[in-house]
């Protein structure tokens, strides 16, 4: 089998790119495609400092750091992909990789870690936050989207398998494509954690600093608490949160991996009080034998265990985050032990397994079909 990996774009380590790493440690002798790679040196080794296959899109002006702007380009530039020469092609798709042309004899899976958000089920948050709902950017960002959802449901039908990192996802892709999705949860590096440290006197959260991760809402909730809260994180609105806050909220801005987990590892409790596709960083602070307490909405309700490994709230509300947190404060829920058990089902390792037995048996059939045709057509 000769094996094509095409993901959207390569410029940091993020979710989307663990999954990727985990296929090249599965498959790697396979090939490596991306709209765009700009990697620096020292960041490639995730990637087996593997050169992309990349597109035009890399040659554009200023595409190093504005790629993102030329969205309208990204539907041409996937289809000029030319992947011929594989048997099985895995595109890992959150916007356009799942749009890659292929033969009726190659087998297409699409490992999707959402449809595209901002231009389907999340477009008016997206448009409200980048101040695009009215005037005439507003008008011509919407045509663009109207017809990136044309061109994304038309695609569906060239995937032969769909992978969804949730059954959250799952759904999505049933509700935007009509088609139906094994869920195999994303890979998380849970060996990298221990819970065997004492806990400590203090909550954390950590996060990009963006709206829909709601950061706010967590900083509202511990101003009314006053109790403490550890913020790691950076983004756009920093600034904003930090002008909010009270003395008893400490932000640390980014840190390193190896200071995430220290953090995890030592916290009185995770608070997560965004809507994620899936949400690594709650399974990695139950890995470090931490409760989670989260908005029970997305990934985080096939991840946590509701008053047994965490607390998840209904509303996305101060006033629903303020009980949830008062009520952890006189709960029992399991120990470290059995929390960070919880976290072993979404290791890498299980991910690989679980992916390869798919991939296997998907190419099996694949080929059965392939067989029966070719019968067929020559009787």
């Amino acid at each position: 089998m000769k094996i094509a990996i095409v993901h959207e774009w390569l410029d940091t380590y993020a979710g989307s790119e663990r999954v990727v790493e985990q296929l090249l440690n599965l498959y790697p002798t396979a090939d490596l495609f991306s709209l765009v790679d700009f990697l620096a040196p020292d960041e490639r080794s995730f990637i087996q400092n593997k050169s992309a296959n990349t597109s035009f899109i890399q040659q554009l002006p200023l595409a190093r750091k504005h790629f993102r702007k030329y969205l309208p380009l990204m539907p041409i530039a996937i289809e000029q992909f030319d992947l011929s020469q594989y048997d099985i092609i895995i595109s890992s798709n959150h916007a356009m990789t799942k749009g890659v042309v292929t033969r009726a004899d190659q087998l297409h899976i699409s490992y999707m870690h959402t449809p595209i958000r901002y231009a389907w089920d999340l477009q008016w948050q997206y448009l409200e936050q980048a101040g695009l709902k009215r005037g005439i950017k507003g008008a011509l960002t919407r045509i663009i989207l109207h017809y990136l959802r044309l061109w994304d449901v038309s695609t569906a039908n060239r995937v032969d398998y769909f992978v969804a990192n949730s059954h959250f996802i799952a759904r999505r892709i049933e509700k935007t494509y009509r088609r139906q999705a094994k869920v195999i949860y994303p890979p998380v590096a849970v060996h990298q954690f221990r819970a065997d440290r004492p806990r400590e006197d203090f909550y954390l959260t950590v996060s990009r600093f963006v709206p829909y991760k709601r950061v706010d809402l967590t900083i509202a909730a511990f101003n009314q608490l006053g109790l403490p809260l550890v913020v790691i994180g950076d983004g756009a609105d920093r600034a904003r949160l930090e002008s909010i806050a009270r003395s008893n909220i400490q932000f640390l801005g980014y840190q390193t991996d190896s200071a995430v987990i220290d953090y995890m590892e030592r916290c009185k409790a995770f608070v997560f009080p965004a809507e994620e596709d899936f949400g690594i960083t709650p399974v990695e602070a139950q890995a470090a034998g931490a409760p989670v307490i989260a908005y029970g909405r997305g990934g985080v309700t096939e991840t946590v265990l509701d008053r047994k490994t965490g607390l998840l709230f209904t509303d996305q509300t101060v006033e629903a985050m303020v009980s949830a947190i008062k009520s952890f404060a006189t709960s029992s829920l399991a120990d470290a032990c059995t929390i960070r058990h919880r976290a072993k089902s979404f290791s890498e390792a299980h991910f690989r397994q679980t992916f390869d037995c798919f991939l296997q048996d998907a190419w099996q059939q694949f080929q059965e079909a392939q067989r029966v045709e070719d019968v067929f057509l020559g009787g």
